[in-house]
């Protein structure tokens, strides 16, 4: 019986931090180590950090990041390590570093560089032209990164036909709602064809507008599931694999026989690296039962915010948060986050009514802080915006009263929370959600002003969805019952509800989701059922506020297709997909 013991580091890496990262590596080699793992796997440019976007544009970054590898490879010693880091040839690549026993012994560049999304690998690398298989502790593997998994005819299968036994994919595969339940089905497919063990190492943390939630897995070569990783959090999984068992299921395939044949008359290298024949640590103890996981996409959502907002406050260094809470269900939710990513201590509530604030609105507000345990200021504007009226008097003479004085008041908050964060270091959270940030039902210089947009990218409906989650966890009510109850409303003029601009949000965001996720056209909507000039309404509100959205803070990315760096389209642009 052949056995070998893998370990995948699922780390939390901060982009261009190369001494932190450096030394979280080599202390994660140490636990797997002392557990006697034969090699131990980290994710896509675990040294670097991803994306590390421009920074791949300063040679010296590249030599440090070099010189950082060579740090680890020293500390390496008894046990295997890959390792992802940019590695200068001719030419800049994506690459796994293959480490053994103090020496580096090869490295894999990555094929396929996705350029499409979030992903904009074709600006900083050049694609890699071999598929090598090493030889580790007497076990063929095959080393591959992220995209390249995801190719059926890709590395994965050339690796197998020139040997490996087990792949090794390490990734930074960002988190969108559903993206877990996708990786599951592609890797155990990828095992099952492939007959091959299929490691998968992924990447973990918060980095500007996109979430890595870990998740690392294993499958065996029937594509069964042997081990999975946390989500949303470092961990070291570990587990002891049956090597025996790949060749014994290969021999009931001789498909592959066939594969191997129009592979070897094939123009990709894929080159055998003799690395170790043996084991460094033979004698292993046996590991703990791995436990399952059951997943459920609200709370795997609500976990992805919590991440993000931690490490978007903590790596840009700042410790506390300030948000404008008005009683409604977003700013309820984006508290709630806050107090569970940053600690009660380091989150302030502030109330900021006006003459058209509710007194339920305040009393929801201090019910929430309550629950939380957070402090909540209470700032009122009904002065300042008389003051404000006062100077406009005379420009705004003969206009009747409109939107520009309602929003008024949303810029007085705005500035009002820029104060507080001027004035004590504190980051401002936004608290508009993708629902209104799509129509530009939001105030720019107003509700919009702030340094994080936690739930930008998150639709209106299920913001309801995460707040009832955030209770149920609880078992308690932490967002008050009333603030579930009451119709959602900015609350700037006498009896507003948002129903009076926009359409309801559980017709509204499958709208959006045809419109902004999937490009849909305005016949395919309407093929749908919509009112059509409902659909042309909403249509024209989300292309003319493109605008808006450009100068709108970073949020956290939980859709498949999120504004910001997911959907680009241009500011000034005379294409009209209405009639």
């Amino acid at each position: 019986m052949r056995r070998f013991r893998l370990g995948l580091a699922q780390i939390n890496p901060a982009v261009g931090d190369l001494k932190a990262n450096t030394e979280k590596i080599l202390s994660f080699i140490g636990a797997a180590r002392a557990s006697h793992v034969d090699l131990v796997a980290f994710p896509e440019l675990a040294l670097t950090g991803y994306p590390p976007e421009d920074l791949l544009l300063k040679p010296q970054f590249i030599k440090d990041n070099v010189s950082c590898l060579q740090q680890i490879v020293k500390g390496t010693q008894g046990i295997g390590a890959v390792v992802g880091f940019a590695e200068p040839q001719t030419d800049l690549y994506n690459s796994a570093a293959i480490i053994w026993d103090g020496k580096l012994v090869g490295s894999y560049r990555k094929t396929f560089l996705p350029n499409y999304g979030v992903f904009d690998e074709d600006r900083y690398f050049v694609e890699g032209h071999e598929w090598p298989v090493h030889v580790i502790a007497g076990v063929n593997v095959g080393v591959n990164i992220c995209e390249d998994i995801w190719y059926p005819a890709g590395p994965a299968a050339g690796q197998v036909n020139a040997g490996a036994e087990l792949i090794v994919n390490i990734n930074a595969s960002p988190f969108h709602a559903g993206k877990c339940e996708l990786r599951h089905k592609m890797i155990s497919t990828r095992a099952s064809d492939h007959t091959v063990i299929v490691a998968y190492v992924n990447l973990v943390g918060g980095q500007d507008e996109l979430v890595f939630d870990g998740g690392s897995m294993v499958y065996d070569e029937q594509g069964r599931l042997l081990a999975e990783g946390k989500t949303c959090e470092e961990d070291l999984l570990m587990i002891d694999l049956d090597i025996e068992n790949v060749f014994r299921a290969r021999l009931h395939a001789p498909r592959l026989r066939k594969e191997r044949f129009l592979h070897e008359n094939g123009h990709i290298p894929t080159p055998k690296v003799m690395v170790s024949a043996e084991s460094i640590s033979p004698a292993k103890r046996p590991l703990a039962k791995h436990e399952a996981y059951q997943h459920d996409v609200i709370a795997e959502v609500y976990s992805a915010l919590v991440l993000g907002a931690r490490d978007y406050v903590h790596k840009n260094g700042f410790k506390k948060v300030v948000i404008g809470l008005s009683g409604g269900i977003d700013s309820s939710l984006v508290a709630a986050i806050a107090a569970d990513a940053l600690g009660k201590t380091n989150v302030v509530g502030v109330a900021m009514p006006s003459p058209y604030s509710s007194q339920g609105a305040y009393d929801d507000a201090a019910a929430l802080a309550k629950n939380l345990g957070i402090p909540l200021r209470l700032i009122p504007i009904t002065d300042i915006l008389k003051t404000y009226l006062s100077s406009l008097e005379e420009s705004f003479k003969d206009t009747p009263s409109g939107v520009a004085e309602e929003n008024i008041q949303a810029r007085i908050r705005g500035n009002l929370l820029m104060a507080l964060s001027n004035k004590f270091g504190w980051l401002v959270l936004t608290t508009g959600n993708k629902s209104e940030i799509a129509t530009g039902y939001c105030t720019l210089y107003g509700d919009m002003a702030g340094g994080f947009a936690v739930i930008k990218d998150v639709p209106k409906t299920m913001v309801y969805k995460l707040a009832s989650y955030r209770n149920a966890r609880a078992g308690r009510e932490i967002i008050p019952q009333s603030v579930f109850a009451k119709p959602p409303s900015a609350e700037l003029r006498p009896n507003q509800k948002d129903t009076d601009t926009l359409p309801p949000y559980e017709i509204l965001d499958p709208l959006l989701e045809a419109y902004v996720e999937e490009d849909q056209d305005i016949a395919q909507i309407l093929a749908r059922g919509y009112d059509k000039e409902m659909v042309k309404k909403v249509i024209q509100m989300i292309d003319g506020n493109e605008y808006k959205r450009r100068q709108a803070a970073p949020g956290i990315k939980i859709t498949p297709r999120a504004f910001g760096k997911d959907r680009r389209l241009p500011i000034t642009n005379r294409y009209r997909g209405v009639p």
